[in-house]
Formats: structure tokens, sequence, C-alpha cells
């Protein structure tokens, strides 16, 4: 399949929600590693007995760390293209935490296709937009505009 059929098939997905992933939970553990591949080891993420009595009540997960969820979530997404070899994370744009995920909650993420644009050497630039719900609340998480480079 040509990239421009591939083109073609995205049309009818254009600024539609493509995929809704399974809720998965943020772990005290993985804020922890996170923490420690990071260097952030603020006490709102990893001081337990200090955070229940900060303005959260609990430790929370740092907003990288839910923004990091994205890979997970986008791997998830049974949209394949035909005839492309690879695809890399070429960046980010808009991204907004909104809402702080405490330890021990869900998320999901709620995938739109916003753009897909030619470029020069038989490549795509795919942007979605990832809206990251955390179960039992209204406000998201995270909104955040991925952008992928797709190589024919």
């Amino acid at each position: 399949m040509s990239m421009e059929s591939v083109l073609k098939d995205m049309e009818k997905i254009m600024g539609k929600e493509i995929f809704v992933s399974d809720w998965t939970e943020v772990t005290q553990k993985q804020i922890n590693q996170f923490a420690d591949a990071t260097g952030d080891h603020q006490w709102i993420h990893v001081d337990v007995e200090k955070a229940a009595k900060g303005p959260f009540g609990q430790t929370i997960a740092h907003g990288f760390l839910t923004l990091s969820h994205l890979p997970f979530f986008s791997y998830q997404v049974p949209l394949k293209m035909e005839g492309s070899k690879m695809s890399i994370n070429y960046g980010l744009d808009k991204v907004r935490f909104l809402n702080p995920v405490v330890s021990g909650a869900k998320i999901r993420d709620r995938i739109v296709m916003a753009a897909m644009e030619e470029k020069p050497g038989n490549r795509l630039l795919m942007t979605q937009t990832h809206t990251i719900e955390i179960e039992g609340q209204e406000k998201p998480a995270c909104i955040a505009q991925s952008l992928a480079m797709i190589f024919f």
C-alpha cells in the first residue's frame, strides 16, 4: 500500500476519536521509579507521610510520568499503516496538566486523529490529540498533541 492510499484512508478518521484505552493504575512504585529515573524527588511525589498532610491528601504522579504513558497507550491503537517502515516520536504540542493523578488512581487515554501531513522523503507527519482521563473524575489529567513521523 502506498503513502498516498494511506493518506486517503486517514481522511475518513480525521478529527475523529480513534481509540479509548482500558484503565491502568498509576502505582506509588511507578511514581518512585520515575522519581529515581528523573531525579525529581519532590515530597508531593515520594513522601507518603508528608503528602498525606499536603494539598492533595496523598502523593501524586509527576506530570511527566502521566505524559510518559502516551507510548503505552499509543501501542494499543489497532490502527496499522500498510507499507510503513517505522515511525518515530517527533515531539509534542500544547501539553497541559489539568488535574493531578493521585497514587493508586486509574487513568486511560482518549485519542483523536488531529492531522496527517505529507512530508518530503516519503514521510507522513501524524498529529494525535491525547486526553488522559482519571477514573471517576470529570476533569482530565492531561491533554497533549503528539507528533509521529512515519516513514514509507
